[in-house]
């Protein structure tokens, strides 16, 4: 399998121009309309109540109901599964922009790319959302770019083999702490730090005493957060890495062997099913054949990613692509719709302008939101991209990484 030409076109006058529509990568586009859709979801709850209730281990609000399902759906269907994907392709994304490392015009424009994401990334942490993720990419791309010529082989090789690693203790350490009995796992988990539904509810009423507060409250959660963010390095660069492995091995852009991609399909449904059937509501941990087997099959993500981009790729193949092209437009448009369901979600929970929802609504009255946002998305993208090459925030990214103004209508 070979590299998508696209990758490797090279300016010839001497300055580097930006990318036209015309030579995207549709797959890529698509991948990542899916990825950003699938994070609102995860983020929904991070939203609408402090960070207090995200650290909590455990359910704290003992959701019963639809609550209970609307939160084991985020659990086994987007948790991890959406931030794996867009990770693994942001590591693309470094080898598009800074293409080989002996190119030191490219090297250069990656790297004042970088700088502007982290600046992006502060503006978002400290003044819209504690959750922001775009400092944590900017700081693992600056090791990206020294990995971004490596081989297909190498790349899948080092980076699946770290991930590999964090997926067995993922999944072995509930299966051992099962394997401790009640008795010993209670008491391990009694070793451990919990949150109580009275902090939690500190935490709402301290969005809610007005004026700068809601800001002072999510600069605190950031700060917390960014020293946090530092020890996931080690988790995201691998799967950057290998997202650039698929990318550069052609398994991104649809040209492996079809029986790879069922292979991959079949996989993650199966973790699915476990993972379904043995954290469905109700069901006591008594009842599993193996204790903690829920928890277990959550650590197997990335696989699920994997069975998840081979399902899209698929339906493309096989003549379905009146679903995925619909998801090309908002991947095209990522980083403006990702800031977008931030400022939109920030102003509903907590932002003074808005009703201040901060602590009111439970899992299944998030999904309404949610999905209002993503119809709101997938018909304002091909909308917007009717008239411009690219999205309002990508094209401010892109002027400031240039030096310069770039063309932003068709």
């Amino acid at each position: 399998m070979s590299m998508p030409a696209e990758a490797l076109k090279t300016p010839t006058s001497g300055r580097l121009t930006p990318v036209t529509p015309k030579d995207r990568i549709v797959q890529l586009d698509m991948l990542r309309g899916w990825a950003i859709l699938g994070i609102l979801a995860v983020n929904a709850m991070a939203f609408a109540w402090p960070m207090e209730a995200e650290m909590a281990t455990g359910d704290p609000f003992g959701h019963t109901g639809g609550d209970a399902w609307g939160q084991w759906a985020v659990d086994v269907f987007f948790q991890d599964k959406f931030r794996t994907l867009f990770t693994m392709l942001f590591g693309v994304s470094v080898f598009l922009v800074g293409g080989e490392r002996q190119d030191r015009d490219r090297g250069r424009l990656l790297r004042r790319r970088l700088f502007w994401l982290a600046v992006f990334g502060l503006i978002h942490g400290v003044a819209i959302w504690y959750g922001d993720i775009l400092l944590h990419y900017a700081s693992c791309g600056l090791v990206m770019l020294l990995v971004r010529s490596w081989s297909p082989g190498r790349l899948l090789w080092a980076g699946g083999s770290i991930s590999a690693v964090w997926m067995l203790f993922a999944t072995a350490a509930p299966l051992l702490l099962g394997a401790l009995g009640p008795e010993l796992s209670a008491k391990v988990a009694a070793g451990s730090p919990e949150v109580t539904m009275e902090q939690i509810n500190a935490a709402v009423a301290a969005y809610q005493v007005g004026g700068m507060a809601p800001w002072i409250e999510n600069l605190k959660a950031w700060a917390t957060l960014a020293v946090m963010s530092l020890f996931l390095i080690p988790v995201s660069v691998p799967l950057m890495m290998v997202g650039l492995g698929l990318f550069k091995s052609g398994f991104l852009t649809g040209r492996a062997p079809v029986a790879l991609y069922i292979l991959f399909v079949g996989i993650a449904a199966a973790i699915l099913a476990v993972d379904g059937w043995a954290s469905a509501p109700g069901r006591m941990p008594a009842s599993l054949p193996i204790n903690g087997l829920d928890d277990a099959a959550g650590g197997l993500a990335p696989l699920i990613t994997i069975g998840y981009i081979s399902m899209l790729l698929l339906l493309s193949r096989v003549g379905l692509r009146v679903f995925t092209d619909r998801l090309v437009p908002v991947g095209r448009m990522a980083f403006t719709n990702y800031l977008t369901q931030s400022l939109v979600m920030a102003s509903v929970f907590y932002l003074p302008w808005g009703p201040e929802w901060m602590g009111t609504l439970g899992p299944a009255g998030l999904w309404p939101i949610v999905i209002a946002i993503w119809a709101l998305q997938l018909i304002w993208s091909p909308l917007w991209l009717s008239a411009f090459q690219l999205g309002p925030l990508e094209w401010v990214w892109r002027c400031l990484t240039y030096g310069r103004l770039v063309t932003i209508r068709k």
